[in-house]
């Protein structure tokens, strides 16, 4: 899945597959996790809001099925 980089403290790049509302996020640490059944209107909310990393922790991170695949 292709990435876009972001300016946030712990998240360095977003990406977001239509098809399978799937996002993938990327931290700072180097993990990579993918977040399912993500509606587009959440990622376009995410993309767009001034700080990723609260938006992640406020509306995704316990809303979502998860893995870490990286």
């Amino acid at each position: 899945m292709n990435r876009d980089p972001v300016a946030s403290t712990n998240i360095v790049s977003l990406g977001y597959d239509d098809p399978s509302e799937t996002l993938e996020v990327e931290f700072s640490s180097g993990s990579v996790y993918q977040y399912y059944n993500v509606p587009p209107s959440i990622w376009t909310e995410l993309f767009a809001a001034p700080s990723k990393g609260q938006f992640l922790n406020a509306y995704i991170k316990n809303a979502y099925p998860f893995s870490r695949v990286g």
